[in-house]
């Protein structure tokens, strides 16, 4: 392959990659964590040593989360900002 063509590559593939990733960090805009809320295998993301989304152990448990549209937690029963203990 000529060099020119991998270089194209290189830079078609960058732009998809920025694409992609600022497609993602779009869809959390106007979101916020809430602590507390989430069923059990409904969690967001990682916490209490796993290391993905949906493997909350337990209802409600104070350390896993969701995104949720931002000025709504604090009025979800148990709905929390930051983490408990």
């Amino acid at each position: 392959m000529k060099k020119n063509h991998v270089l194209i590559l290189a830079a078609i593939s960058s732009l998809v990659s920025l694409n992609i990733a600022q497609g993602a960090m779009d869809a959390k805009i106007g979101m916020e964590k809430c602590y507390g809320v989430a069923k059990a295998g409904k969690n967001d993301c990682a916490a209490n040593g796993h290391s993905c989304a949906a493997q909350s152990k337990k209802d409600g448990d104070k350390t896993e989360w969701l995104n949720v549209p931002k000025g709504t937690c604090e009025k979800i029963v148990a709905g929390s900002l930051t983490p408990g203990v």
